[in-house]
């Protein structure tokens, strides 16, 4: 089966040559790999690579090599595969090779035929994402094409009216007895349309129809409530607790304790295997039921695990924002499965689209983002408000250094009086995000300015990496200490005045000595992508220049979204403008995997009915 491209190459603008000495630049390399690598699109990374795969498999074609290196770099840059025939919008100037040409000479290679690289025209993937992106299509449909679970209608419509409320819509109520009817739901809506509101009522229903169905067990179901980071399950966990709170007593004993873990715990880390879990086709999960949240930024590699690990009678619901940044890694399967189902009348999304909050101004910015009408986005930002701030200047210190350092002042102050729960909670009360992590607008950058700040205002120089009231973001996991990627904390005093690190977790307030948390970094400023599972009520976006080609609309957008009652946006106009008009888009074939074999089996169902009919 060909299967359709639905994403095309990541968004760029023109590479700039690597200078004469830079470590991306691959010495000796001749031939196009080696102009493509002079010109900056190609690393040394990719090179090497591809001329490694070469050697292996017998390949000698330069335009065979450089299809293969743009595949590494693809992975490299977030795309699952390459697209042949668009690829050359990244760099019109270089001397690329003839289409159809470049095609035959691709499909002849015998890197094609001993399965090193896949060619579905136009897409060349390397074989491990190409055998990923088929699993998590063909997991993804069994799921979807199972028979449907059994249902007791009576006791679902009298728990639809029980926990309706008064903060539960029709288009709520639809989308939890949607889920109700199928083992596997995608929910998707932007900020405020209630995602959280609906996973919590979907899970008493959930609980309600369990308990019907097996009378003599009067235990809640075993629920898992996920996400990629720490921070986000823990967001999660917390809010459905909170949703949970409003309902009768009897339907919170119905759903129990969810856990709230990561992705990572959740499948069971291996200490020796970085792709491998413990939990997989062999091992399952316990859980009858996983919510997933910030689906986003699940990339393709982990959805392919968590589909190869969950038992088919278990409930999955996969939950986020489509239109949030991409994952770091390779893949974008939330887009992916919502575009593949796109018209499906047997889909298993179901779309969140009525805002309740009442930040109507954030709103605003949010739809015409999504729409990418960069006047819209500019007027809702220039009308102001109490809300939507926008400031526009070249130089930013003057508009940061109010809120970032009363933030600051906030977390310390706590800290030196020993109250580790408030200087937390302060760091949820205002996030300076920005897009880069180096340069002028970079976050090293701004967290130095802070420090100097607290300084001026303290009297106290910070001479050391660790001192009181340091906010601190965990940036990867440690399996020993329980401390995972996205975790926030602060460095709080002790009753004896010793310095102990709190991280705010998915279970619980934990503390550490200093010295043994080695992946955190200061935390006064972070990127908007690290900010992806968390909220603020006070958002500060420090956009960079409009070259940046960092500066996107799903960048824009995520940071946008933080908010909870306002943000401000310090930049130009010209950088506005920038990040509405690009969007990183990722090369990949999930969507239109998806639609083809849905497709393909509508019409042998026809075929089939129609021979049925014949008979």
């Amino acid at each position: 089966m060909t299967t359709s491209t639905t994403a095309s190459t990541t968004a760029s603008t023109q590479p700039e040559p690597w200078a004469d000495h830079d470590r991306r630049l691959a010495l000796g390399a001749g031939g196009l790999l080696g102009t493509f690598n002079a010109a900056g699109l190609l690393e040394a990374s990719d090179v090497h690579v591809a001329a490694r795969v070469g050697d292996l498999g017998g390949e000698t074609d330069d335009r065979v090599l450089l299809a293969v290196a743009l595949a590494v770099r693809g992975v490299r840059t977030g795309s699952v595969c390459v697209d042949l025939t668009t690829v050359a919008e990244l760099a019109p100037d270089l001397p690329w090779p003839e289409q159809a040409t470049w095609l035959a000479a691709v499909a002849a290679s015998p890197l094609v035929a001993a399965g090193a690289v896949r060619l579905e025209e136009p897409l060349l993937y390397l074989d491990r994402y190409h055998r990923l992106e088929t699993q998590v299509r063909d997991d993804l449909l069994a799921r979807v094409s199972a028979p449907p679970p059994e249902v007791d209608e009576p006791a679902l419509s009298a728990a639809l009216i029980r926990v309706a409320g008064d903060h539960f819509s029709r288009e709520q109520a639809a989308a939890a007895e949607q889920a109700v009817r199928q083992w596997t739901t995608v929910l998707t809506g932007g900020p405020g349309t209630g995602k959280t509101t609906t996973v919590a009522r979907l899970l008493v229903l959930l609980a309600d129809q369990a308990r019907r169905a097996d009378p003599t067990h009067d235990k809640p179901p075993s629920i898992a409530l996920a996400a990629p980071t720490g921070k986000a399950a823990t967001r999660l966990q917390e809010a459905v607790l909170g949703e949970l709170a409003g309902l009768s007593a009897a339907d919170r004993e119905l759903v129990g304790s969810p856990d709230a873990l990561t992705l990572h715990r959740l499948l069971g880390w291996r200490p020796d295997n970085t792709t491998r879990f413990r939990h997989d086709r062999t091992n399952r999960l316990k859980y009858d039921v996983i919510v997933v949240d910030e689906c986003s930024m699940v990339e393709l590699t982990m959805m392919g695990r968590l589909l190869e690990a969950v038992r088919p009678q278990l409930r999955l619901v996969l939950v986020g924002d489509q239109h949030q940044l991409t994952p770091v890694g390779a893949g974008a399967v939330l887009a992916d499965v919502v575009r593949g189902f796109e018209g499906d009348a047997g889909s298993p999304v179901a779309s969140l689209a009525e805002n309740h909050r009442s930040t109507e101004d954030i709103k605003a910015l949010a739809e015409a983002l999504r729409a990418g009408d960069p006047d819209e986005v500019l007027g809702v930002l220039r009308r102001g408000g109490t809300e939507v701030e926008f400031v526009e200047t070249t130089d930013p210190g003057p508009a940061l250094q109010d809120d970032a350092l009363a933030s600051a002042l906030a977390v310390r102050h706590a800290a030196e009086a020993g109250d580790a729960p408030t200087a937390l909670a302060a760091l949820d009360r205002h996030r300076l995000l920005c897009a880069h992590r180096e340069g002028p607008f970079g976050v090293r950058h701004w967290n130095r300015q802070v420090e100097r700040w607290l300084t001026e205002a303290t009297g106290q120089p910070i001479y050391r990496e660790w001192y009181v009231g340091r906010p601190i973001l965990v940036t990867s996991n440690d399996y020993a200490l329980e401390v995972y990627n996205g975790e926030t904390g602060a460095a709080v005093l002790d009753a004896d005045g010793r310095l102990r690190a709190w991280v705010s977790g998915s279970e619980r307030l934990r503390d550490y000595a200093p010295g043994r948390l080695d992946a955190v970094e200061t935390m006064h400023a972070m990127t908007i992508h690290k900010s992806q599972g968390s909220q603020a009520e006070r958002i500060t976006v420090l956009l960079p220049d409009d070259t940046s080609r960092l500066l996107t609309r799903e960048l824009f957008y995520t940071a946008v979204t933080r908010a909870q009652e306002h943000v401000r946006v310090v930049g130009t106009e010209a950088a506005v403008r920038a990040a509405v008009g690009q969007q990183a888009q990722r090369a990949s074939g999930l969507a239109g995997r998806i639609r083809d074999t849905r497709r393909a089996a509508r019409h042998a169902d026809e075929r089939n009915g129609a021979e049925t009919d014949d008979g």
